[in-house]
């Protein structure tokens, strides 16, 4: 039996990963399936597995992927400034902004923690848009080091509670301008202007 090449095989999983992302956004972790999931996609059960090892490992894949995605969102806004207190002000509130797209907040904030564990959740936030908050925060030059985690931490608390709130109110454009106005005093209580 023929090997399928590597274009085809990389197209399948950019398919299964699409139809998981669709499935676990929608339905949630718990509630997607396996089959359903390889029906949308046009694969069989098996390729799933073949190139996810399950379930799991799909949600791990789906989880990587808009991590990857949250994070270039903000560095690409954050690049925009010049100034680390703004740089840390743009890529803060693309955070916002990027999580609670494409129902990111479910799968990110919600699924991911229970799905995965915590330790695994914050190892891959802390791989991605985790990173780069703590950079930005030092980048400010105003903490000594031993303040810089927490302060990284406490302030990536605050936007993920922010986005889990904004998930519950989808549409809601007065909550989003309440959501941004609040993320900016916390800034500058960390970065006066």
């Amino acid at each position: 039996m023929p090997r399928a090449s590597a274009a085809a095989a990389a197209e399948t999983a950019r398919r299964v990963l699409e139809a998981a992302r669709d499935r676990f956004a929608a339905d949630g972790f718990a509630a997607a399936s396996v089959d359903d999931i390889a029906r949308r996609a046009g694969v069989t059960r098996g390729a799933v597995y073949h190139h996810y090892d399950g379930k799991l490992g799909l949600f791990v894949a789906v989880a990587e992927q808009l991590q990857a995605e949250v994070a270039a969102r903000v560095v690409a806004e954050a690049e925009k400034e010049t100034d680390a207190a703004a740089q840390l002000r743009a890529g803060s509130h693309a955070f916002l902004d990027a999580i609670t797209d494409d129902r990111a907040a479910r799968i990110l904030l919600v699924d991911a923690p229970a799905a995965l564990g915590w330790s695994r959740w914050r190892e891959l936030d802390a791989a991605a848009s985790g990173r780069e908050l703590r950079e930005a925060v030092e980048a400010l030059g105003a903490f000594p080091e031993g303040l810089v985690e927490a302060l990284a931490q406490q302030l990536s608390g605050a936007m993920n509670e922010a986005a889990l709130w904004l998930a519950d109110r989808p549409g809601d454009a007065q909550a989003r301008r309440a959501a941004h106005a609040a993320l900016d005093l916390l800034l500058v209580a960390l970065a006066p202007s």
